[in-house]
């Protein structure tokens, strides 16, 4: 019994030793502030969610492979020649080309010569409108340079016009007389009512101009509302049907300064043509206002319908 106790007590008083094996210590917050910032990369829904990040990356690698497959087929294909340029001139009708052939580019005509080259070149098949372009150094900004007037042509327009004539009682049998394609207050809006319009010029006394207010969207747009401006209102009704039969035309000046208008036809010939082109040159001088100063005439050019234009002397 002795000797047991004393291997009892010798086995409590002996310790143990264990190896103490030491762990590494985890920092808990950076593990909070991942986990943080792992939740706030993505959202419920929105451009920031899951699925719309997924369908972004898809769509990178997507435009990557296009873009790959572009620079894959760029290398495998030669390159051809590079593609020829054409003038303006060379993408013309061939008919064109041939009338341009008597055209020195950047020469200026006198009138008379180009009135004679343009009727000579015309390339069209029927007979085509000889047409004045006058580039003018106005502003048709301001109300007194914003040109426009009216002349008869000597030698006429070259086509036939159709004259109305809103009016009633004597003015409308004078109008009959003087050769007015339609007369009358009801015909022409009974017409004009419908949509239908059978004429080219109209003229309309003073006193009736109160019943043709109405028409103006219809009229307006197309030229064709009366203006005492260009003799189109007027108590002397007879008087602008003979005009506007003769040959009366209107010129204004665009946006731009240009003023263009036909004056008369191929066939007409040098001469007349001169003297149609020599009435609308004088009136648009008689129309130059005051505060222009400088060179009012800019450039002028000449061309038919179909053909090239032809630059003429500013005198």
């Amino acid at each position: 019994m002795a000797e047991a106790k004393k291997t009892t007590k010798k086995a409590k008083e002996e310790v143990i030793e264990t190896p103490v094996v030491e762990t590494p210590a985890v920092n808990t917050t950076e593990v909070v502030v991942e986990e943080k910032t792992e939740k706030k990369a993505t959202t419920k829904a929105g451009k920031h969610s899951a699925k719309a990040l997924k369908e972004a990356e898809e769509k990178e690698a997507k435009e990557i492979r296009k873009a790959e497959a572009k620079s894959d087929d760029a290398e495998s294909k030669p390159a051809g020649p590079a593609p020829k340029t054409r003038s303006l001139l060379e993408r013309r009708g061939k008919k064109f080309q041939e009338s341009a052939k008597h055209v020195e580019k950047d020469k200026e005509y006198s009138l008379s010569e180009a009135l004679a080259i343009a009727v000579k070149t015309s390339p069209a098949t029927f007979d085509a409108t000889v047409e004045l372009h006058v580039r003018l150094g106005v502003d048709p900004r301001h109300a007194d340079q914003n040109i426009r007037g009216n002349l008869v042509l000597p030698a006429g327009t070259g086509r036939e016009v159709r004259v109305a004539v809103f009016a009633d009682g004597d003015d409308e049998a004078k109008a009959k007389k003087a050769g007015a394609d339609i007369t009358g207050i009801e015909t022409i809006t009974n017409a004009l009512d419908k949509g239908t319009i059978e004429f080219d010029v109209l003229v309309a006394t003073p006193m009736m101009m109160a019943k043709l207010g109405k028409y103006a969207r219809l009229l307006g747009p197309r030229g064709l509302m009366p203006n005492p401006k260009s003799g189109t209102v007027t108590p002397n009704v007879a008087k602008a049907v003979e005009e506007a039969k003769a040959g009366r035309v209107e010129f204004r000046v665009d946006s731009t300064g240009i003023v263009h208008l036909g004056i008369g036809k191929v066939s007409f010939g040098d001469k007349k043509l001169a003297e149609n082109a020599n009435a609308v040159i004088n009136g648009i001088k008689a129309a130059k206002p005051a505060s222009v100063k400088g060179n009012y005439f800019r450039t002028m050019y000449l061309a038919t319908t179909m053909g090239p234009s032809i630059k003429v002397t500013v005198q």
